[in-house]
């Protein structure tokens, strides 16, 4: 049927579970005509909005076109849309932000309500009445499962040769009933190609034609070079030191223009017969797919810039044996991340002098994204790497700060800091030692000064020695930026 009948199917005041994950493998027209339905509904003074739940963001003709219409009442798990962000950070809509790891498993338990209708989006429907999954799996399984009816929508613009490259593993438990995934290898496949979905379920089936929406990645500037840079010659000593055999261990790499330039970097470095163990596979894991520096990557979705995207669909059927896409809660797993050893590489907005890491919150209190599957990866990795530039907002902002305004990773679960005025290895150091290490290796020149003299002063006059910290002084950067637009004095 046509999408706006389908829409018809969902109901005011519902939870839709919908597909995607880093505007890879969404559904297109069914939001959009819900979308529509919703303003038809406002305009004639009735109040219509909907809880939705999805694997991560995806893309304007979902997040973007349901907000627009002021249709979604509640969201989960992760976004990165614009218009979402700022309803977000206005109070009109309410944003619970979790862990990607955890989302299938708490909404298997119950924890997070019942789910009326999955929308989800393949690339085709098999003659057994499975489903083949597209550019995503994502929560894809825990949607069709969970679901009390479901819409397909289904998408010939995704490559038909996607068919074969997915494992859905059925084989989670809720507690006590939780056996080992068995995944050794980034390489080992454990499920099955397709979802098994119900029939009697199914309340809709609408085709489409649309292309998957990721923004293109920039040029590595020259600070992307110089972290990527600094981040290849670290993995080198590694190397040499004996604590990371020749191929590197399975690589995790955030979404994002700087871990898109290191990956560009590990192209002209010495690792061969290297694997990934991620969440998405970008521009940068994709060329090293091509250039055969990579043999296998297994994640939950794409996030490939346009013109990537047009090469992956032409020659789809080459990567068929070297790339695995696996539901979410299996790709972020931390069993799985801890047995692999992965190597886990994420951006992040701001850190302070003891390693706190903040990843979603500008100011404190403004959310730019969720947290994603950087909290899976970092607690259980190998090794864990943070990287940013070490300032934004044309200088205005030191991503260095005597503390943190939101913590999403605590000191333990953070390993290594990268910015492009070096790199900061704190393995095994104090708070103090930290501080030290960070201020001289990581702050940019303009910062440095300031935030020596603030970490030499609480030394010397706060009220523990451990973290040495002057409350009424230790958020002042944030809050001078605030008031005046700059965090310089």
């Amino acid at each position: 049927m046509g999408a706006a009948d389908a829409a018809a199917f969902i109901a005011p005041g519902s939870t839709v579970g919908m597909s995607g994950f880093t505007g890879s493998g969404y559904p297109k027209a069914v939001p959009m005509a819900l979308a529509a339905r919703i303003e038809a509904e406002h305009a004639a003074g009735r109040p219509f909005q909907v809880r939705v739940w999805t694997g991560a963001s995806t893309g304007p003709e979902l997040d973007g076109a349901l907000a627009r219409a002021h249709g979604i009442e509640f969201r989960l798990p992760y976004n990165s849309d614009p218009l979402v962000r700022e309803q977000i950070n206005t109070g009109q809509m309410e944003y619970f932000d979790l862990h990607l790891s955890q989302v299938a498993p708490m909404a298997a338990q119950g924890f997070l309500g019942p789910l009326d209708t999955a929308v989800i989006e393949v690339s085709a429907i098999a003659s057994d009445g499975s489903l083949v999954p597209s550019s995503s799996v994502g929560n894809n399984k825990t949607w069709i499962d969970q679901a009390r009816q479901v819409i397909v929508e289904v998408n010939r613009w995704q490559s038909a040769a996607l068919e074969g490259m997915h494992d859905i593993y059925y084989g989670t438990a809720l507690p006590p009933h939780r056996v080992p995934i068995p995944i050794l290898k980034p390489g080992d496949r454990v499920g099955e190609p397709r979802f098994r979905c119900d029939p009697d379920k199914v309340v809709a089936v609408v085709e489409t034609e649309s292309p998957d929406r990721n923004l293109p990645f920039r040029a590595p500037d020259a600070a992307a070079r110089a972290i990527a840079g600094h981040l290849l010659e670290f993995l080198c000593h590694e190397v040499k030191m004996g604590r990371l055999p020749a191929s590197l261990l399975p690589i995790q790499s955030g979404v994002g223009n700087i871990p898109n330039a290191v990956l560009g970097s590990l192209l002209d470095g010495p690792f061969e017969r290297m694997t990934a163990y991620t969440e998405v596979i970008q521009d940068g894991m994709l060329d090293l797919l091509i250039a055969g520096r990579l043999q296998v990557a297994s994640a939950t979705g794409f996030s490939l810039s346009p013109g990537a995207a047009h090469r992956f669909n032409a020659e789809a059927a080459q990567f068929r044996d070297r790339v695995i896409l696996r539901p979410q809660e299996i790709s972020n797993h931390p069993e799985v991340i801890r047995r692999l050893g992965c190597l886990a590489m994420n951006g992040m907005i701001e850190a302070d002098i003891y390693g706190c890491v903040n990843s979603t919150h500008v100011m404190g209190s403004r959310i730019q994204n969720g947290i994603g599957g950087s909290g899976d990866f970092a607690r259980n990795a190998y090794i864990s790497i943070f990287m940013t530039p070490s300032t934004a907002k044309d200088g205005h902002i030191s991503t260095l700060v005597p503390q943190a305004s939101h913590v999403d990773h605590i000191p333990q679960d953070v390993q290594v800091l990268v910015t492009e005025q070096g790199l900061a290895d704190l393995r095994g150091l104090s708070p103090k030692q930290r501080a030290r290490l960070i201020i001289a290796r990581c702050v940019h020149p303009d910062y440095r000064p300031a935030l020596s003299d603030y970490f030499e002063r609480a030394c010397a006059h706060a009220y523990g020695q451990q973290s040495p910290s002057l409350l009424t002084e230790a958020l002042s950067w944030h809050q001078r930026f605030i008031e005046t637009g700059s965090m310089r004095s």
